[in-house]
């Protein structure tokens, strides 16, 4: 009888070892698949958020069918031609060995690991505003990129505009370091569609006019301008009636940024077209309702394009 209880309390033993092994079988599997989930989320949004950012359209030679993201893109600007940089993450000529320090350090205050100055033409003017969540996000999704090793072009600027060290006073005079702040009483459309407007989509870069040093002049924030880049004019996006966009609806911007189709029905040209394919076109419903939201709010600026 006693050999008997023993096997018994041995069978017991067992079926209780067995019941702990498949409990903690499915919380380590539903662990996995929760932090599975979160990366995946993570993912989503490093991509969408580089999509918003414009990192494609800036950094992949498309004319020349180069690699994704793996620079030399050739920037014309009345100061000479700036070639794009590397940003897949590729450790020799890319941004592989960056660590998350560098990167915001570079993306959101203009300085490289190196110490040095980054020009204008790279938007970190805006993307100062952006939140150190976001611009991680942005580098995650980089890192997770396939390596490219390309060798970044130089710039052709002549001096002393290609001289870096000039920048330290540029800076003085056009930059402000800081993240975003939304309008008072704004909405929680116009704040977010203001966040996108002025951080990550960087739409003031291209839509304000710059004065002879290359800083924008903030005074006409938006009101467009006849010298832009790739020698475009850029259309008034303020809500002006006679030269912004006051008589279009907060539907047709975003119908526009989803596909290009003008409220007369032309379509857009140009590097705008390359913006929307590349960027807004790939933002939510809701993201461009804000940004519709945001610039019928902002003051309307009569600026006529010559």
């Amino acid at each position: 009888m006693c050999g008997v209880a023993k096997v018994k309390d041995w069978e017991r033993f067992l079926s209780i070892k067995a019941a702990s092994l498949l409990f903690c079988g499915a919380i380590l599997s539903a662990t996995l698949a929760i932090t599975g989930a979160e990366a995946q989320e993570a993912s989503d949004k490093g991509a969408y958020l580089t999509a918003a950012g414009g990192c494609y359209g800036c950094h992949t030679n498309i004319k020349e069918k180069g690699a994704p993201f793996a620079g030399g893109r050739p920037l014309e600007t009345p100061f000479g031609t700036f070639y794009t940089p590397n940003i897949t993450p590729d450790r020799d000529t890319g941004i592989g060995s960056w660590s998350d320090k560098d990167f915001l350090t570079a993306i959101k205050h203009g300085v490289s690991p190196l110490d040095q100055y980054f020009f204008p033409a790279f938007p970190y003017t805006s993307y100062t505003k952006m939140t150190d969540e976001d611009a991680l996000a942005i580098k995650s999704h980089l890192m997770a990129l396939t390596p490219v090793t390309q060798e970044n072009r130089k710039h052709d600027i002549s001096a002393p505009f290609s001289w870096r060290w000039l920048q330290w006073g540029w800076r003085l005079f056009f930059f402000t370091d800081g993240p975003y702040v939304p309008p008072s009483n704004a909405s929680d459309a116009v704040a977010r569609g203001g966040y996108l407007v002025e951080a990550l989509t960087h739409c003031g870069e291209c839509h304000t006019p710059r004065n002879f040093l290359g800083g924008t002049d903030n005074s006409l924030y938006l009101a467009g301008t006849a010298n832009g880049g790739e020698g475009e004019k850029v259309p008034n996006i303020t809500p002006d009636t006679e030269t912004g966009i006051g008589d279009w609806s907060e539907g047709d911007i975003v119908s526009f940024m989803k596909d290009g189709m003008m409220p007369d029905f032309d379509n857009v040209q140009g590097s705008m077209e390359e913006v929307i394919s590349h960027s807004t076109s790939k933002l939510t419903d809701e993201d461009l309702a804000a940004i519709a939201a945001y610039l019928k709010s902002i003051p309307p600026i009569n600026n006529k394009i010559q």
